[in-house]
């Protein structure tokens, strides 16, 4: 029993210093980054175009009435 516990550990030892997936997490959190920076950008450029469309409008109905 105790061996295999103490085989169980070093198993586990084994995955915790393995570096394989190292550069999947990097490439995960700069894609998280990415996509948070586009997210708060898309919003902004939304309301200035929201905000542009609505000027435009405005004047269209100006001029048609």
């Amino acid at each position: 029993m105790k061996d295999k516990i103490w085989m169980m550990s070093i198993k586990i030892k084994d995955v915790l210093n393995r570096e394989e997936g190292q550069d999947l997490i990097e490439y995960a959190l700069i894609v998280a980054l990415i996509a948070f920076a586009a997210t708060v950008g898309m919003s902004t450029l939304a309301s200035g175009i929201n905000q542009a469309f609505a000027n435009i409008g405005s004047k269209v109905a100006s001029y048609t009435s």
